[in-house]
């Protein structure tokens, strides 16, 4: 089955990408799954613990002299700043350097901030922290979901990356009531309760550096990096590991590609590649990231000062609330990300970003109209995130899956950091004030941007959305390395 490649003059002809796609589902993927997946739960964590903890650190016990506005303002601010450098430098070297090695770094680096922010001693210790905890976690995004595509079979890929993505919410659950455990004075003093938080992270992030040491570089980088003997040995040995638990033998795979290899390409290649090659495309992973960034990091991080400021909701019991919208979240990618595979991508993605702009219209006016209460308001972000947490998660899914194999990475990270600095960086700072003030019509404001900009995505994707379900990436998008070969299949 494994057949040796056809190697000259630096190409090689291989059936390895082919060869993975019609893998049938099996434990080897579950371990990719776990193993890669599971950093979005602490991406959730992170960041929902934040929310739910910043009008606990501005209070005079706590041990940092820091106030709400600057904890949902310039601390989330920095988080994203930091995540929108890490995902653009190790973007950057995961192109270059291989998948496994730099998810191995940037969880590294993830652990060490966390950890460090738990100490915080001041102000700008903790904005340092939250910075550089922010710039491991986007150096996540850019190699995670590099590999996970590149190992995953076609047919499930949407399902795959939209579940693994919205597994944030699963953390931002654990989050929620976490949260509500620490900051309980009877259980745990003021100053201390907020910091064991922050070190359930590193618990957590230890056990994934475990279990994510198993999972192997992806072999379509590899052959494009002079180890294409390598990705033959590897993909041999995950197919004779099917057909044993599957007990029969599996089909053999028809379409080779030849490819160049190359150490890699450079910035001005990648510039090129993407917007002018193409610039649709280009458009699409721009619109998709700046309207879930503006709906998510303008909005819900300053979602317990809102249950404040609001609903006079007491700052210890605000998680509950979060932990049920967090909970609806959860639900969108897990109920909806089948049909992104069967569907299709554009009906899916314009369907669940116009859908959830226009229903948070709807709770904005309501929430104007002064009908709801801690509870409704609850229930209105539940639907409305829904929706919006599918649509979300299909922005990383789409720009991971457009683009060709040498600029995957690095493309995933320059669309999350222009869009997330967009929305994650300007939104805090600008809605951090309108969300706190108390004022209601504020509140209003910072709804309707993101329900608008939400529904702006949505039309563009109605028009530049790519039928990627269930094509390999190689016919999504040409690699730039791929050479015309006899017997191949056209691109």
């Amino acid at each position: 089955m494994a057949e040796p490649p056809a190697t000259k003059s630096g190409t090689v002809t291989t059936k390895v990408p082919a060869r993975l796609d019609r893998l049938p589902w099996s434990r080897w993927h579950w371990m990719i799954v776990i193993g890669l997946g599971t950093v979005w739960i602490l991406d959730g964590l992170e960041v929902t613990i934040v929310g739910n903890i910043a009008s606990r650190l501005s209070e005079d016990d706590s041990g940092l002299a820091i106030s709400d506005a600057q904890v949902t303002g310039l601390a989330a601010a920095l988080y994203v700043a930091g995540a929108c450098s890490g995902a653009l430098f190790f973007g950057r070297l995961t192109d270059l350097y291989g998948r496994k090695r730099l998810f191995l770094v940037t969880l590294a680096v993830y652990l060490a901030a966390t950890a460090l922010t738990a100490v915080s001693f001041s102000a700008w210790w903790f904005f340092l922290f939250r910075f550089l905890t922010g710039f491991g976690i986007g150096g996540e995004y850019a190699a995670i979901n590099s590999a996970i595509d590149e190992l995953i079979p076609s047919k499930y890929r949407g399902r795959v990356d939209l579940v693994i993505n919205g597994s944030f919410w699963l953390g931002a659950v654990a989050g929620a009531l976490l949260s509500v455990v620490a900051l309980n004075t009877d259980l745990f003093p003021a100053s201390v309760g907020w910091r064991l938080t922050f070190a359930l992270g590193v618990v957590l992030g230890l056990v994934i550096l475990v279990v994510r040491r198993h999972v192997p570089e992806s072999p379509r980088w590899m052959l494009i990096h002079g180890r294409a003997q390598e990705a033959e040995e590897l993909v041999a040995d995950v197919e004779r590991r099917v057909e044993a638990e599957k007990g029969r033998p599996l089909p053999e795979a028809e379409r080779s590609m030849t490819v160049t290899q190359r150490d890699g390409i450079g910035f001005g290649e990648i510039a090129r590649t993407v917007f002018r090659s193409y610039p649709r495309r280009a458009v699409l992973g721009l619109s998709l990231f700046v309207g879930q960034a503006f709906l998510y990091n303008a909005i819900t991080f300053g979602f317990g000062s809102i249950l404040v400021a609001f609903f006079d909701v007491p700052s210890g019991m605000t998680g509950y609330y979060f932990a049920v919208i967090a909970f609806g979240n959860l639900l969108g990618p897990l109920v909806l990300g089948r049909f992104f595979d069967t569907l299709g991508r554009r009906p899916m993605i314009a369907g669940t970003y116009i859908l959830s702009g226009l229903l948070l219209f709807v709770t904005a006016w309501l929430f104007g109209a002064g009908v709801l209460s801690a509870t409704t308001m609850t229930a209105c972000w539940c639907v409305v995130l829904f929706f919006a947490s599918a649509g979300a998660s299909s922005a990383y899914l789409t720009v991971s899956e457009i683009f060709p194999m040498e600029t995957r990475a690095m493309a995933i990270a320059f669309f999350y950091a222009i869009g997330t600095a967009a929305g994650g960086i300007s939104g805090p700072l600008l809605f951090a004030g309108l969300t706190s003030s108390g004022v209601v019509s504020d509140a209003v404001i910072a709804f309707c941007v993101g329900a608008g900009l939400m529904v702006a995505a949505g039309l563009v994707a109605v028009f530049f959305a790519v039928a990627a379900e269930g094509r390999s990436l190689e016919d999504i998008a040409t690699p730039l390395s791929a050479t015309p070969a006899a017997g191949d299949a056209p691109a």
